[in-house]
């Protein structure tokens, strides 16, 4: 499927007679406008542009599909102002990548609520505890803990203040006892899931002005991270969970805060798309509506 981006940063190459130009127009990186135009002759499997180090001219291909390209940039952009214009709210597809864990037990029955609010929109959601690769995947906006390495990318908060809180279970708690602090957690069966491509086993406390960071083992580790929390709520272990994706659980009593005295690493949630003309009013709406109950969720924090 061709990208409304990567459409725009062709005719906006071809205009300008500069890659590094319409870059700058687009306020993207080289690098990312680079790899948008070879994406786009890779979908045609012609070359657009002859490109060497000094000049760049449009191919004979190129000139042919120039004025399709401006054709459907004026047709989309049409589009977007009838629908900014329309009463009818908003419509059409997005698609959306999640963190495993948020994604299942709480961000579902909010998507299940913003799409009620506004049916003619059509959600892909796409679960998954790595990171997606928002140049190449099939997807406009991300969900991400953590602010991106990469800074060619646009991040807008979502929720700012979250953190990491240590939880277990009643039943595990009635079997080995609450730790009194983290340096405890080596007593006891820490359940673990990868974290950026490797094992998140070095979990850090703040207690007052000091940092602890506690490398910690344990009988059981998944690549998925809800998979964990579940383990955690069956009551096989001690958890190190972002607040978000056990608020509930805190709520409902599956499972208990653990040494609430300590702060948690800050892991915020934002949210995260390749280019900011994918900041469509339907992705607004949403981060609007996502930050509102995470805020909600936030003011019941231990730490608040």
């Amino acid at each position: 499927m061709l990208r409304f981006d990567d459409l725009q940063l062709f005719v906006r190459t071809a205009e300008t007679g500069s890659l590094s130009a319409a870059a700058r127009l687009l306020d993207v990186s080289p690098a990312v406008a680079s790899a948008a135009l070879k994406r786009l002759e890779q979908q045609l499997q012609v070359r657009l542009l002859a490109r060497s180090t000094r000049s760049l001219r449009l191919t004979p291909e190129g000139e042919l599909y120039l004025e399709h390209a401006r054709l459907a940039l004026q047709s989309l952009e049409e589009g977007r102002q009838q629908l900014a214009g329309s009463q009818d709210g908003i419509r059409g597809a997005l698609q959306l990548s999640a963190p495993s864990d948020f994604g299942r037990n709480t961000l579902l029955p909010w998507l299940d609520e913003f799409q009620g609010e506004h049916p003619q929109l059509q959600l892909r959601l796409l679960l998954a505890d790595r990171v997606a690769d928002l140049f190449r995947e099939p997807v406009d906006i991300a969900l991400r803990y953590g602010a991106p390495e990469d800074s060619s990318l646009v991040a807008l908060p979502v929720a700012p203040d979250n953190r990491r809180v240590l939880c277990a279970a009643p039943a595990y708690i009635a079997r080995h006892g609450v730790p009194q602090s983290a340096e405890d957690l080596r007593q006891h069966n820490c359940l673990l899931y990868m974290l950026h491509g490797r094992v998140h086993d070095r979990w850090r406390f703040q207690d007052g002005k000091r940092e602890i960071v506690m490398s910690v083992g344990g009988n059981r580790i998944c690549d998925d991270a809800d998979v964990t929390r579940r383990w955690a709520v069956a009551g096989q272990g001690v958890v190190y969970k972002s607040w978000l994706d056990v608020a509930d659980d805190v709520r409902e009593g599956r499972l208990q805060v653990l040494l609430p005295g300590w702060q948690g690493e800050a892991t915020p949630l934002y949210l995260v798309c390749a280019h900011r003309a994918q900041l469509s009013k339907a992705v607004h709406l949403l981060r609007e509506f996502v930050q509102l109950r995470c805020q909600r969720l936030l003011d019941a924090a231990p730490w608040c």
